[in-house]
């Protein structure tokens, strides 16, 4: 390979002309290791489809001066998220006992590609930087990433390379969908909110917890959200039919509470399992088959995950109670039927390490992830509030916001 051919330049995407270059990247990097199980993402001919639905986003290609060859890729985007709370100093207007949420301009990266053929080039760190180039134009402060902790070379390129430090461990669960339906409890009553009560709700009651999206009013009204579920006690006043609105049910709420919301990934991207013997699919298969025929035996089956399938995300996870997690579960049945009749193979949240609430969420510790990898980095030489300080020395706190949109 000659030097000119060797001149790397990175520039922004042009759906127009890069669509069929970047698809091919993204096929070139889809080689799994031999003899295991690998996940691969079908992004549905839309390369921007995870960022698209953010305040702001980019895509960056990178390709060789010589001849136009795109042999790179990366995605981030930017919103305002809480990164901290302080107490209010403003006493007239607020509780001074309540804490508000200290906010940040934060940006995401995610979907960095760099052709088999072209890596220990310094292409992936030249993508990077010039997405942290972007991020910086527009004010951010920080800038984050996820990937596995097992990812050795992202791991090292981001830590070793650019500067990232770890920052959270939160897991990943997953749960299969089955053939059959799954009961939810007959304790606990299931109420269907409206945008504007789901934003009070969660504004007042979880504005405060970190990477909660400031414009979470934009997520709770997109068309890929399916709804946010509250559950309540079976028998309080609390129904369906009688709901009040969010501010009158958190002046009165009852002794446990639970609440969830649901967006629909299916018609963002598709997953895939490779890598799977013959002898796993058919047992797989069998499990399905013997689950539709005799649904009332409510038999566990593994779901068709070797061809592509698509997801439910739960977010927003939250309740207050002694039986909250009880609570929880039963969003999650409701939750898991809803995908049954989506269509979907698996259901999926992502909490924070230590969340208490996760105890209710039921889920196959294969298909999970116990420590899933974020990593973070100060871009801005200014921060948003002092009381936080450098929010990337911050310790975990115990729930984290995960946004729907960036997964």
């Amino acid at each position: 390979m000659g030097d000119d051919e060797c001149v790397i330049v990175v520039r922004e995407f042009d759906a127009s002309k890069d669509l069929r270059s970047v698809e091919e990247v993204e096929k070139r990097c889809e080689v799994g290791p031999s003899g295991k199980l690998s996940l691969f993402t079908d992004l549905l001919g839309d390369p921007i489809c995870r960022v698209r639905h953010s305040p702001a986003f980019l895509m960056l290609v990178a390709e060789l001066s010589s001849t136009k060859e795109i042999v790179g890729m990366i995605r981030g985007c930017i919103k305002t998220v809480t990164c901290g709370k302080k107490l209010s100093r403003n006493s007239k207007n607020n509780d001074p006992t309540k804490p508000l949420p200290i906010y940040t301009k934060l940006a995401y990266i995610l979907g960095l590609r760099v052709s088999p053929s072209h890596r220990r080039m310094g292409i992936g760190l030249k993508l990077v930087l010039g997405m942290e180039e972007w991020f910086i134009q527009n004010g951010t402060e920080y800038s984050y990433l996820a990937t596995e902790n097992d990812n050795q070379a992202s791991v090292s390129l981001f830590t070793d390379k650019c500067g990232y430090s770890k920052f959270r461990t939160p897991s990943i669960l997953v749960n299969p969908v089955f053939a059959h339906p799954l009961p939810v409890s007959n304790r606990v009553t299931l109420i269907k909110l409206p945008p504007s009560d789901a934003e009070s709700l969660y504004r007042r009651r979880f504005s405060t917890t970190e990477f909660f999206p400031r414009d979470i009013d934009s997520v709770l009204n997109n068309r890929l959200n399916l709804g946010t579920f509250l559950a309540v006690p079976r028998g309080c006043f609390y129904t369906q039919e009688s709901w009040p609105g969010s501010d009158k049910f958190l002046s009165d709420p009852p002794e446990s509470w639970a609440v969830l919301s649901v967006w629909n990934c299916k018609d963002v991207f598709k997953l895939e399992v490779r890598g799977a013997s013959r002898m796993k699919k058919t047992l797989a298969k069998t499990t399905r088959i013997v689950d539709k025929l005799l649904p009332f035996l409510r038999l566990p089956s593994i779901p068709e995950v070797f061809r592509p399938f698509g997801l439910h995300f739960l977010y927003g996870l939250g309740g207050e109670g002694p039986r909250a997690a009880k609570f929880v579960n039963a969003l999650c049945a409701h939750a898991h039927n809803l995908a049954k009749e989506g269509g979907c193979s698996v259901v999926a949240t992502e909490v924070a390490n230590r969340e208490p609430l996760k105890v209710g969420v039921p889920h196959w510790k294969r298909l999970s992830c116990d420590e899933d990898l974020w990593c973070i980095k100060r871009l801005g030489e200014d921060y948003s509030d002092g009381s936080v300080g450098d929010w990337t020395k911050s310790p975990p706190g115990l729930s984290i916001f995960v946004d729907p949109r960036e997964v």
